[in-house]
């Protein structure tokens, strides 16, 4: 998952970002409240770890505008030095879904980012493998099996495809899945993102026809989403949403 930390503490950041990396997660740092959200109008996050006294935008002013400005619901972990009874319940009803107060071990950060993680995408911990209707997911094989059938996949079109699967209906940014898949590699060259969902349109059968829209948005990334049958089709690409941009 690629989660964002906001925090004016730069070893403290480090340190989360270690922990949340070592557990697989793809984590990015920032050093000031309107960093994030500049970031956040462009890119998709899984998951905000938030301080709340940091330079010019204070956590707690991010976390109101990601609830009024995201169409989606972001899961937003506070954690924060501040522990009065007032400071948590005030922020628990302005919109975060948990809060733990610093120092925080590794064990219970894990453990409260997992859990936000499992609830807000519904996610099975160890599962061998995952299912979206017709399409079935061996994590163990990395194999594809549509409609019975197995399906030759190359071990980054089976991550891509995932991916795409357990954000269904999702916007997700190039930089997304460059993270995920890529592991922020530096010499991708800009079409292999492209030429690996092309290849998915046509082998898994992603097409209106079969029920499903596989879709490039304009200067931003993809989306696949579930149609129903008789739905107009969309526009080879598609602008970003409000606050995606």
């Amino acid at each position: 998952m690629r989660i964002a930390v906001l925090d004016d503490d730069s070893a403290q950041a480090d340190l989360v970002c270690q922990t949340l990396s070592a557990a697989g997660h793809v984590c990015h740092a920032f050093g000031a409240g309107r960093e994030l959200v500049r970031q956040l109008r462009r890119q998709t996050f899984d998951l905000l770890v938030l301080d709340w006294n940091v330079p010019d935008m204070s956590g707690e002013e991010v976390l109101r505008w990601v609830r009024e400005s995201l169409s989606e619901r972001l899961p937003v972990l506070f954690m924060t030095s501040r522990g009065r009874e007032t400071d948590i319940t005030s922020i628990l009803n302005t919109g975060a879904d948990d809060y733990v107060v610093k120092p925080v071990s590794a064990a219970v950060l894990l453990a409260r980012v997992g859990s936000l993680l499992r609830r807000a995408y519904h996610l099975k911990p160890a599962a061998a493998k995952e299912v979206f209707g017709e399409f079935e997911f061996d994590l163990g094989a990395k194999h594809v099996v549509v409609r019975g059938a197995t399906v030759a996949v190359t071990q980054k079109e089976f991550e891509l495809a995932l991916l795409l699967f357990q954000h269904l209906s999702r916007p997700l940014s190039r930089a997304h899945i460059l993270d995920v898949i890529w592991k922020q590699a530096t010499d991708i060259p800009s079409r292999t993102m492209d030429t690996h969902v092309s290849m998915l349109r046509s082998k898994l059968g992603l097409r209106p026809e079969h029920g499903y829209r596989l879709t490039p948005i304009y200067g931003y990334g993809y989306r696949l989403e579930r149609i129903e049958s008789g739905s107009p089709p969309a526009a080879t690409e598609e602008r970003p949403e409000a606050g995606d941009a």
